[in-house]
């Protein structure tokens, strides 16, 4: 197998996430690599919210039937846009090393959260956002902000908002700022579950592929993406409601020496109403072998502690 075909969204962002991939796959096995790029329902619907479009998958459900029917070989994804239950047949091959996993408060002119007026016009898609700055700054206004990541600051600098929310690993990727940036981070703010990491699915039977993609494989990214993953799988949620979830280890990973003695692996999940004025937070902290399992153990206490009511309410505000 000489030539392998990466699966791919149409944004700027996304394509430069392929465009990495494909660089790394031709400098470690010198293979032919195309992008085959394809519209998600995420991508042609961006007149209305995320969490009102309803069902999971939206950014990556045709890219996976491109996977399902041969079409493409492997595809490239951020890991927040994926669902927690793949479709039979696929299989998560690697997780890279993981960008910064945080956000940023981006401003034409507002140095900080704290420098934001009363009532300042906040752009976010996100409830998970939402709820956590309205938490922090609950006299701020959110509205809805859908699109590329050019399109919110296109939209930002243009005045339409006095801040808007992203990702901080979208803007280093791509090498983009604005006049204030004020990074928003633990405890004060959880990113979601995967935030800042790319993963690469593929069809489960692609044995061939899978050894090729190894070298992709940064371990620390995996295990805490996968106990974050585990801690949304156990809420049943996804990238449209107000769940947050980080984990780190105490010590870094070695490929050799998968749980190195003494490592730990701590996760923190987060639940909130949509107005940030009921917050549920819970940590645990346990061996990074079961790191899926502590994430579904920690999804139980944080239901225990309130969050299904919270979240129960959500969707039924949703559906």
């Amino acid at each position: 197998m000489n030539k392998i075909v990466i699966a791919t969204r149409g944004s700027r962002l996304a394509l430069w996430q392929a465009e990495h991939i494909r660089s790394l796959l031709q400098k470690e096995h010198g293979l032919d690599v195309e992008l085959l790029v394809l519209k998600t329902k995420g991508d042609i619907i961006q007149d209305v919210p995320l969490s009102k479009v309803g069902g999971k998958g939206l950014f990556v459900k045709e890219i996976e039937e491109a996977l399902l029917d041969g079409r493409a070989d492997i595809a490239v994804h951020s890991m927040k846009d994926v669902p927690m239950e793949l479709p039979e047949g696929l299989v998560l091959g690697a997780v890279p090393q993981r960008e910064n996993a945080n956000d940023v408060l981006l401003s034409a002119k507002y140095p900080d959260l704290d420098s934001l007026p009363k009532g300042a016009k906040i752009g976010t898609s996100s409830l998970r956002r939402q709820a956590q700055i309205l938490a922090l700054r609950p006299d701020l206004v959110v509205s809805s902000l859908r699109g590329n990541v050019d399109t919110r600051i296109r939209k930002l600098m243009e005045g339409e908002f006095d801040a808007i929310i992203m990702a901080e690993a979208g803007m280093k990727r791509l090498g983009i700022a604005t006049p204030c940036m004020y990074a928003l981070q633990p405890p004060a703010f959880i990113p979601a579950a995967g935030q800042g990491a790319l993963g690469i699915e593929l069809r489960e039977d692609r044995l061939d592929l899978m050894r090729k993609l190894a070298f992709l494989n940064h371990p620390e990214s995996f295990v805490c993406v996968a106990a974050e993953r585990g801690f949304l799988a156990g809420l049943e949620g996804g990238c449209q409601v107000p769940i947050a979830a980080r984990a780190w280890l105490t010590e870094p990973l070695r490929s050799e020496d998968p749980a190195p003695t003494g490592c730990s692996l701590c996760v923190e999940g987060l639940v909130a109403d949509v107005q940030g004025r009921t917050i549920i937070r819970k940590t645990l902290e346990g061996d990074p072998k079961r790191a899926r399992e502590l994430g579904l153990e920690l999804a139980l206490q944080v239901k225990a502690a309130g969050a299904e009511e919270i979240l129960r309410e959500v969707y039924a505000a949703q559906s």
